[in-house]
């Protein structure tokens, strides 16, 4: 078992910035991939970054290089750093956790999420 917390969101204006945090506790050793999403209003759910256990970075491409993942493996949390931001990018950012046991198949594990809201 796998648990995420975020933490980070807010409430700031078009143009500024917001780091968020992933937190994972429990079973870190399983833990392949993991991957911040975001879910705008009335829209579906979203990969935005993700980062391996190897260090392997993704980035969607709507992103235009304002958004950076990065990872500190003393806390054990995925942090997003989003810059530049846009009312467009408003909406509860989720982390994601996928883990896979020889074996035993996968799991897939995200937290509550954080609100992230962005005025013009």
């Amino acid at each position: 078992q796998v648990q995420l917390v975020e933490s980070g969101g807010g409430l700031v204006q078009a143009g500024g910035s917001l780091r968020l945090s992933c937190a994972a506790s429990g079973s870190i050793r399983d833990i392949y991939t993991v991957g911040w999403y975001r879910q705008a209003p009335g829209k579906q759910r979203e990969l935005v970054a993700s980062i391996t256990r190897d260090g392997s970075l993704n980035y969607v491409d709507f992103l235009e290089g304002r958004f950076t993942i990065s990872r500190d493996n003393a806390k054990n949390t995925v942090d997003l750093q989003m810059n530049s931001l846009s009312p467009e990018d408003t909406g509860v950012y989720y982390c994601n956790a996928k883990t896979k046991i020889l074996y035993r198949g996968t799991g897939d594990y995200w937290g509550q999420g954080t609100q992230v809201t962005v005025s013009s």
